[in-house]
C-alpha cells in the first residue's frame, strides 16, 4: 500500500508502459502544465525556494527581526519562539557553554616529523609542536518571562560560531534591559 495513486486500468507504471505513446497523456509533452520548460539560468536563484505571494518576512505583529538565536526570534518588543511570543521587556536570558575543546597532533605533523628524522633530525622535531584544535558541542540559550520560558541548543563546530551566539545573545540582552 502507498500513498500514490493507482493508474488506471491497463496502465502499469511508466517504466513498464510499452509502446511509442508519452506515459501521461494528460501532460503536454515538456511534462510541465504549460508544456514548456523554464531553463535554469532565467530563474531567480533562490536555493529552490520561492515564497508564495502572500508569504510574511516580518513576524506578526508588523516589527522586523532584529535578531535570531537558535528558534528564537526577537523583534523591537517582542520574544517569538515555537511555543508563543512574548513581551521582551522583563524577560531574563541564560546561556550556557556546553562545548568542547581537544587539541592534539594532527597525523600528517607525526608522519612528516618521523620521515624527517631520518633526513635532517633536529629540525624535524618541530613537527611535533603542531596541534590542531577542534571544537564541539552545543551552546544552550534560555528565555524567561514570568511563567513562559523556552530553551533551544545551536550546535557550533568552530570557536567563531561559539563568539557569534554569545554576541547575539549580549545583544539581546541589551535590548531586554532597554526595552
Amino acid at each position: 500500500m502507498t500513498h500514490y495513486p493507482e493508474p488506471p486500468m491497463g496502465q502499469g507504471e511508466p517504466h513498464h508502459q510499452t509502446g511509442g505513446g508519452p506515459a501521461n497523456p494528460g501532460l503536454p509533452s515538456g511534462g510541465y502544465p504549460s508544456g514548456a520548460m523554464v531553463p535554469y539560468n532565467q530563474t531567480p536563484q533562490t536555493g529552490g525556494w520561492q515564497a508564495p505571494p502572500d508569504y510574511q518576512t516580518t513576524p506578526p505583529g508588523g516589527e522586523p527581526t532584529l535578531t535570531t538565536i537558535g528558534d528564537i526570534t526577537v523583534t523591537q518588543s517582542q520574544v517569538i519562539t515555537p511555543g508563543g511570543a512574548f513581551p521582551l521587556r522583563g524577560s531574563v536570558w541564560t546561556i550556557n557553554n556546553l562545548v568542547q575543546t581537544e587539541q592534539k597532533m594532527p597525523t600528517w605533523a607525526l608522519i612528516l616529523a618521523l620521515l624527517g628524522f631520518l633526513f635532517i633530525c633536529v629540525f624535524s622535531l618541530f613537527f611535533l609542536l603542531v596541534k590542531e584544535t577542534r571544537v564541539s558541542g552545543t551552546v544552550q540559550v534560555a528565555v524567561r518571562n514570568g511563567q513562559q520560558y523556552h530553551t533551544t541548543q545551536i550546535p557550533v563546530h568552530s570557536q567563531v560560531q561559539v563568539n557569534q551566539v554569545h554576541q547575539n545573545f549580549n545583544y539581546v540582552r541589551s535590548l531586554a534591559a532597554g526595552a
